[in-house]
């Protein structure tokens, strides 16, 4: 077995780190705060991220960017997107040749509108087939306390995607493969601008037909960008899909469904995000989703109006009215059939 270095202490990245110390896998987790991977190390705890959960004993952390990257032939990326280039330059000359990079963001690339495996590709220097995504309807909290669940390792190179399969695989995280990197990556990273619009529905109390029609008609728009970016429209009704989106839109742990909750409250965003300890990467990503659609000439009415919300101050209200109020349309428009 080979050792596993896990970058970024945040709440997805421990859970992440939990199930590989749980599978037996020699595995350092990474902090950013020496106090952070004390706590770690001496308590089995990590508070400030996954408050009451106790941590696999056989899980070591460290602060050391060098000691976790040591002798580790399979990296594991958990930083925010927007941390994810610098984080990629950082340790490009310090990883074994031979490395797999695993990326667990969801996300776009603001300025330069790049998918987070791409950033790798980039800032690391690494070739896309030693590069692979992990995405799935993975809440962190449920993931660390050992509750079943199942993602997806999608990776170019579907002998690594195998391999990275038989790693990460548990009894209760269930791991299922794809070779179709981009579907994956824009489902994990479109889904956030959804689930915002989602808590906006559930905080004006529209009840459970309204957002099941509103997480239907989104994932509608998020295969419509995909196929038309080169994805496989069945990597939308898949896990990383349809199993991504209904949890991120359901669940009151997710922190961009809790954005829209206290959009349809009437706070202001900058008040809503000061007040959060974790990022909510719908906010930072829905941007960068409405310009790659205006680049491949697709409709996103959803997020068109998460993003007024958002950046243009637009009341919530207003977002769910706009969308009721447009023209019926066919139910599959824009996606191809065949």
């Amino acid at each position: 077995m080979s050792k596993i270095a896990v970058l970024g202490a945040g709440s997805w990245g421990t859970a992440f780190a939990a199930v590989l110390a749980r599978n037996q896998q020699p595995t350092m987790l990474w902090a950013r705060r020496s106090d952070c991977a004390d706590e770690i190390n001496r308590e089995h705890r990590n508070e400030a991220y996954l408050p009451g959960m106790q941590l696999p004993s056989s899980l070591r952390a460290t602060a050391d960017l060098d000691r976790a990257l040591e002798g580790s032939k399979v990296v594991v990326l958990a930083v925010p997107s927007h941390c994810l280039r610098d984080k990629c330059a950082e340790i490009a000359d310090r990883v074994l040749p031979d490395v797999t990079l695993v990326s667990l963001a969801k996300g776009v690339e603001q300025h330069t509108l790049l998918r987070m495996s791409e950033v790798v590709a980039q800032a690391a220097r690494v070739p896309a087939n030693r590069i692979a995504v992990v995405s799935g309807p993975n809440l962190a909290r449920e993931v660390a306390r050992g509750a079943p669940g199942a993602t997806v390792a999608a990776c170019v190179d579907e002998e690594r995607a195998r391999a990275l399969q038989a790693l990460f695989h548990a009894p209760s995280f269930r791991v299922y493969t794809n070779t179709d990197v981009c579907g994956v990556e824009i489902a994990g990273a479109a889904k956030n601008v959804i689930a915002i619009a989602a808590g906006v529905a559930d905080g004006f109390g529209y009840g459970e037909n309204s957002v099941a029609a509103l997480v239907t008609r989104g994932l509608v728009e998020i295969t419509r960008l995909g196929v038309h970016m080169g994805a496989n429209p069945l990597t939308f009704v898949g896990l990383a899909g349809v199993g991504d989106l209904v949890a991120t839109c359901m669940s009151k742990l997710s922190r961009n469904h809790h954005v829209g909750e206290e959009l349809a409250k009437g706070r202001a965003l900058d008040d809503i995000i000061s007040s959060m300890s974790m990022v909510a990467e719908g906010v930072k990503s829905c941007a960068a989703i409405l310009e790659l659609a205006r680049r491949v000439d697709v409709d996103m009415p959803i997020a068109s109006r998460v993003g007024r919300a958002l950046y243009e101050g637009a009341d919530a209200r207003e977002m769910v009215d706009d969308l009721l109020t447009r023209d019926p349309e066919p139910e599959f428009l824009g996606i191809p059939n065949g």
